[in-house]
């Protein structure tokens, strides 16, 4: 899987510019079947969308591409712009495009890595809903889906 840095360019809305020591990685699914990651990462320019909300990277069965740099704070947690989860989280993205299975093994890997990356354990990742109560990541809040993603990362990391 290949990892693209392409950032929004700071004059866009959706980035804060406000520094971010994170502290959590929070996992979301995009809710858009028909998008890939590129897709994705490409409505965050788009004139239409005139929402602030963002997130960091997005991951699909192909690639990641990471919009947000990982030290700002972008609105992606839904707890308000002083919210731990907005604040103090990396929020990712996982495409609901193509082959659903594949973009969440990517994200299992991406979400490893960051752990390794800030020495942290699997109890620094939390799901949208944590922060905000809405049923995201959906396409892992069904059935045992959730803590498999868990062992996933867990056993990447080892």
């Amino acid at each position: 899987m290949e990892y693209i840095i392409n950032h929004v360019p700071v004059r866009n809305k959706k980035r804060t510019r406000r520094k971010m020591v994170p502290e959590y990685i929070t996992i979301h699914s995009t809710g858009n079947p028909n998008a890939s990651a590129r897709s994705e990462r490409a409505y965050l320019t788009n004139p239409q969308n005139q929402s602030v909300t963002s997130y960091h990277i997005v991951v699909d069965d192909k690639e990641s591409i990471e919009v947000t740099p990982l030290d700002e704070v972008a609105y992606h947690a839904g707890d308000g712009s002083r919210g731990t989860g907005n604040t103090k989280s990396i929020g990712i993205e996982i495409s609901e495009y193509g082959n659903r299975q594949k973009a969440i093994e990517n994200a299992v890997q991406v979400t490893a890595s960051l752990l390794v990356e800030f020495g942290w354990r699997v109890d620094r990742i939390k799901q949208h809903y944590d922060w905000s109560g809405k049923n995201c990541p959906r396409i892992l809040r069904t059935g045992n889906l959730w803590q498999k993603f868990i062992e996933d990362v867990r056993k990447e990391v080892e």
